[in-house]
């Protein structure tokens, strides 16, 4: 009996689902996170170019480089460990260290990206971030430390999986350009553990950045919105006036129309982007089971306050651009069976104008043959008179007597002509 046959795709999907494992980090260690994206069309980009611009880094530090067409890779470089993933819109590069440096944050440790190497980058940078990750110290040194390395109005701390740490941010951009973030790990706790907290860090920081990409087109549809729909309500008002020719208001709101479709396909990708990043955000932050930290805000808190008002709207200006697509088409509607109802007032009026005309057209006719008939029997008559002069004095009587007596017949005979030809012709 021959082997059952696989699917062709069956170990390639399989080992995608383990083909980006989460790190496995020692503490304490450092994590230097960057993410790339092109600023436009970046789901269309030559994706060559960001695995060329890896292998570049690579080479740098006598590193191999990953298989050809490869989304992922991981392995060493120097005393560092490199990450790399290749999304759909974006690029990540995630190096840790093991060790803590003297000063938290230092703007030093994003040096493992060479300046001549992040000039030549395939795109700009969406996000970047330096996370500690060290062991949980004293409660006092703790609270320290959170209000020396953070804004503390913006300040989001918390206890993730069981206490096995606490993290903490600000979601602030500091004087180097980088985001701070901080691990405190309670010892014993797993590296893996640690590296899947870290990660999570990590995807966090990047989906809220790519999905506040939607905020800034929904901010910038605005006006545009506002535009439109007071364009769309004039023109509903038009509809009403009888003086108002619909051809022209017709052509207008088809303007209308156009520009909002036009509107829906240029934002529908990353309206849509942004609500499946939105669902990554908070579905990260759910795994993380936070606990509260000396009364302080915790993730899920801070997105509350600041990021969910951000992507409701994006979601009410999706609603609204869609809205305002149905009003233009119901308008449209409107206006065009307006139209239709006087297109079939005009076709009904004409039809009763050629009635009459075509009224007037058979009169004119049966008025047309009646003189026919009489000019006809004119020269009938005087042919059979002509015809009939011999016969007048054999019988004895006049001429004016004999046309008088041919009269009536020939008048039959010419009437009972033409209504046989007529006959014929229907």
């Amino acid at each position: 009996m021959p082997p059952i046959e696989d699917h062709p795709l069956r170990y390639k999907l399989t080992n995608e689902l383990h083909a980006r494992p989460f790190p496995s980090l020692e503490v304490p260690c450092t994590a230097v996170f960057l993410a790339i994206k092109q600023p436009h069309d970046a789901v269309a980009r030559d994706r060559s170019q960001d695995l060329a611009h890896l292998c570049k880094l690579l080479d740098r530090h006598g590193g191999t480089h990953p298989q050809p067409g490869a989304t992922h890779y991981s392995g060493k470089i120097g005393r560092h460990l490199l990450k790399w993933e290749q999304h759909t819109e974006f690029v990540t590069y995630t190096v840790f260290t093991h060790g803590l440096g003297a000063r938290a944050f230092d703007p030093a440790e994003f040096e493992v990206f060479p300046e001549d190497w992040l000039a030549e980058v395939p795109g700009v940078r969406i996000t970047s971030a330096l996370i500690r990750i060290g062991e949980t110290p004293a409660k006092e040194v703790l609270r320290e430390n959170l209000r020396d390395w953070f804004v503390p109005e913006s300040l989001a701390a918390s206890a993730v999986l069981d206490g096995a740490a606490v993290i903490a941010t600000d979601f602030r951009i500091n004087p180097a350009g980088h985001m701070r973030m901080a691990c405190f790990v309670q010892p014993g706790t797993g590296a893996r553990r640690v590296g899947r907290i870290v990660q999570r860090l990590c995807e966090i920081e990047t989906y809220k950045s790519m999905s506040m990409l939607g905020f800034s087109r929904a901010r910038g549809l605005s006006a545009s919105l506002g535009a439109q729909d007071t364009s769309l309500t004039q023109l509903m008002g038009n509809i009403r006036k009888e003086d108002e020719a619909p051809e022209r208001t017709l052509d207008r709101l088809l303007q209308v129309s156009a520009e909002l479709e036009n509107m829906i396909a240029e934002s529908a990708f990353r309206f849509g982007a942004t609500g499946a990043y939105e669902a990554i955000v908070h579905q990260r932050i759910e795994v993380l089971r936070e606990e509260r930290v000396d009364g302080r805000q915790t993730f899920r808190e801070f997105m509350m306050r600041r990021y969910d008002p951000a992507m409701r709207t994006v979601t009410s200006t999706q609603k609204r651009l869609h809205e305002l697509s149905e009003r233009a088409a119901r308008a449209g509607d409107l206006l065009r069976t307006k139209v239709d109802v006087a297109r079939s007032a005009q076709n009904q009026a004409l039809l009763e104008s050629m009635d009459r005309r075509a009224d007037l057209a058979l009169r004119l006719q049966e008025t047309v043959e009646g003189l026919s008939v009489v000019a006809i029997s004119y020269y009938a008559l005087s042919l059979a008179a002509y015809l009939a002069y011999p016969v007048a004095g054999w019988i004895g009587i006049s001429k004016g007597e004999l046309t008088a007596i041919l009269v009536l017949p020939v008048v039959l005979a010419v009437w009972a002509m033409v209504r046989r030809i007529k006959k014929k012709m229907h």
